[in-house]
């Protein structure tokens, strides 16, 4: 049985992963900070009574529902006000960059050239747009594996799947990605 304080320290200790990961998903700080405060209430709502171990699976499989369903709701929202985006100006651009992570993150891009700095950022774009090309799962395993860090036992209670389907996700989203990188010439 968690506490209160283990339940509140184990909160604190993933809600900046959790948000980061809610970015990359939607692209959109304000949305995912939506997801991670909705998910974190229902962790503490529905399952503040289980173990403190239980915990990181419990929150990572919220989170992945709590992302599934603003998929789904931005979904809806598209087909009944697709109309609606005549009227968005041009300049509206909420996409996520992942440049600008990197460069928040590396404080030693200053001494580069802005040709390499280019060729970054091209990179990592391209990268950006196959990974949002993968199907669902696979960009969902892929994420949790690579970009979480978790392991397979993790990542398989969190998606709700047996390692086996971890492993194969993991693998195809791998050589997905190594094929589409390939054939624009990025070599990793």
């Amino acid at each position: 049985m968690a506490s209160e304080r283990e339940l509140s320290d184990f909160l604190k200790s993933v809600e900046k992963r959790a948000f980061k990961r809610s970015v990359y998903h939607v692209r959109n700080d304000e949305s995912a900070l939506d997801i991670v405060q909705d998910s974190m209430m229902k962790l503490a709502e529905h399952y503040g009574h289980k173990p403190v171990e239980e915990l990181p699976m419990l929150f990572q499989r919220i989170l992945s529902n709590c992302t599934l369903d603003w998929f789904r709701r931005q979904k809806t929202q598209k087909a009944l006000f697709s109309t609606m985006s005549d009227f968005e100006s041009a300049g509206d651009d909420d996409s996520f960059d992942l440049l600008e992570t990197l460069n928040a993150a590396n404080g030693g891009e200053q001494n580069e050239s802005t040709e390499t700095q280019t060729e970054r950022a091209q990179t990592l774009r391209e990268i950006e747009i196959e990974v949002q090309q993968l199907p669902a799962r696979q960009r969902e395993a892929f994420l949790m594996r690579y970009w979480e860090e978790m392991d397979v036992a993790e990542t398989a209670a969190a998606m709700g799947c047996s390692q086996g389907s971890v492993k194969t996700h993991c693998s195809r989203a791998v050589q997905a990605l190594g094929k589409a990188l390939s054939a624009k010439g990025i070599r990793l």
